[in-house]
């Protein structure tokens, strides 16, 4: 398992803090598309879900959306140890060994799991 100073888990974590619904346990979609920049309406089509579903925060099928998309920027800030770095590559860097497709794309095509393992050879690459 990699190793994760202090500083880059308080960032993570002030992160992830910043993005909760208030007084309740979910992912906030009106924070998190504040967050990447783009309308509440486009977070639907990053997501994957219906438009109408974000008016729910409380879907299981849009909080485990929301999660996969903050896991891929977290593993993105581990590395680059900073969460604006990590957003902006999120939306718009592409990557060559997927198509050239950015890691939103990705994870908005259900492939969060590939872009997490690209990150880590990324990481023991830039570690290792």
């Amino acid at each position: 398992m990699a190793h994760v100073d202090k500083a880059e888990a308080a960032i993570v974590s002030g992160f992830v803090q910043s993005l909760q619904e208030p007084r309740t346990p979910y992912i906030s979609p009106k924070r998190l598309s504040k967050v990447l920049g783009v309308q509440v309406a486009n977070l639907a089509q990053l997501t994957g879900v219906h438009r109408n579903t974000l008016r729910n925060p409380s879907s299981e099928r849009l909080q485990s959306r929301l999660r996969e998309m903050v896991k891929v920027i977290t593993a993105a800030a581990t590395i680059t140890g900073d969460i604006d770095k990590a957003i902006y590559w999120f939306r718009n860097e592409p990557i060559v060994d997927y198509d050239h497709k950015t890691a939103a794309e990705l994870v908005a095509e259900g492939h969060s799991e590939a872009v997490l393992s690209y990150l880590r050879d990324l990481e023991n690459g830039a570690r290792g």
